[in-house]
């Protein structure tokens, strides 16, 4: 099961707009013979934001609080609702995220570590006071280091947070790239077998 938490451009009503990054990914033929999955783009409404009830007015000591945003929720009973199928594999479950999204994946495997294996957040911020909840999940985080909507320090000091709670953690920073980082980070040869390749491990159940 892959969750897929979009960016703040892709908000809207039309169940269309969220597909826009990442969608053709998984609709390739190629991957979905070699990685067959139930795979997941919910769509935020306009106004609204996966990680806080509001927009802050600085993102630099983010606090997302002790409980999941309403919106966040709501797509943490979605993934309920999916584990309780037999055909779901609950030791591959996966989320992933870009810009506002990375910020969401962040948040929700900070307040739920228990269901998932891996997590892939992409120039998105984390709280790092609750980040090292989520140590026994596997980690890939990128970011460009020429970010002006979202500041690379955010992915550095979560990769640090991270690291130093013992979490199978790595980091990509892509030299020039401005806040579009999830394009090189989809393009990584190797990104999709990472991800299907993780499975929760003793740490994790």
């Amino acid at each position: 099961l892959v969750i897929f938490l979009h960016g703040s451009g892709e908000r809207g009503e039309d169940n269309e707009r969220q597909l826009i990054h990442g969608g053709q990914m998984f609709l390739n033929p190629v991957n979905r013979e070699k990685y067959p999955a139930y795979v997941i783009f919910p769509q935020c409404p306009t106004g609204k934001y996966w990680a806080f009830l509001e927009r802050p007015e600085s993102f630099d000591n983010l606090k997302m609080g002790q409980e999941l945003p309403p919106i966040l929720q709501a797509v943490k009973e979605m993934i309920d609702s999916y584990i309780g199928m037999p055909e779901i594999d609950k030791d591959r479950v996966y989320i992933m995220g870009l810009s506002m999204g990375g910020m969401g994946t962040f948040n929700l495997v900070s307040h739920h570590p228990e269901l998932f294996a891996a997590a892939i957040p992409i120039c998105g911020i984390s709280d790092t006071a609750i980040l090292p909840a989520a140590r026994d999940i596997k980690f890939r985080i990128y970011h460009g280091d020429a970010d002006d909507v979202v500041a690379v320090k955010h992915s550095r000091e979560a990769y640090k947070t991270l690291k130093a709670a013992g979490a199978k953690v790595e980091y990509f920073e892509f030299p020039g790239c401005n806040h579009g980082s999830w394009n090189p980070a989809f393009s990584q040869p190797d990104f999709m077998e990472w991800l299907f390749n993780q499975k929760k491990g003793r740490r994790n159940r």
